[in-house]
């Protein structure tokens, strides 16, 4: 790998954990002081997740959907083909949960996004499209990020002080 390919795998890398655990000192996509993704959906009980406000699909149904696709790129990082019997739609039918089962879905995906956070700082073949899937991967989490603090504000980041 050379050196501007590390450069932009680090860059891409530092906006994962930030979207995924808040900004460490410097922030690019959220508030200093945002405590990321992860952390955000331990505000909310099995209730406020299963919450569909307009019809709109529950944050349990996001973070379902969040949970396979890390899934997928986490089997994709270790030599699998999983796009082929991949399932999308299956991701989006759990709209309730109950505590146990919220408590269970959270620690699903903060272990596929730990996972995923180490399977893209590995260096890649140059012909792999594993740049466009890490650079893929971080707008997928801020756009479900954005979507979740829509549904549940009790997730919501704090304001802007600067």
């Amino acid at each position: 790998m050379n050196d501007l390919e590390q450069d932009v795998r680090e860059s891409l890398l530092s906006l994962l954990r930030e979207i995924l655990d808040g900004p460490p000192d410097v922030a690019f996509v959220l508030n200093r002081g945002d405590r990321g993704l992860l952390t955000a959906l331990d505000a909310l009980d099995a209730g406020a997740a299963s919450a569909q406000p307009g019809g709109r699909s529950s944050v349990a149904a996001h973070v379902d959907h969040l949970r396979y696709g890390l899934h997928l790129l986490n089997r994709w990082a270790s030599g699998e083909d999983p796009w082929a019997d991949a399932d999308f739609a299956a991701s989006w039918r759990r709209q309730q949960v109950g505590e146990d089962e919220w408590r269970a879905l959270r620690h699903a995906l903060r272990d596929e996004a730990r996972a995923w956070v180490t399977a893209a700082g590995q260096p890649r073949r140059r012909e792999d499209a594993a740049l466009t899937e890490t650079l893929a991967s971080v707008v997928h989490l801020a756009y479900h990020l954005g979507a979740i603090r829509q549904i549940a504000p009790a997730s919501s980041g704090p304001p802007a002080r600067d």
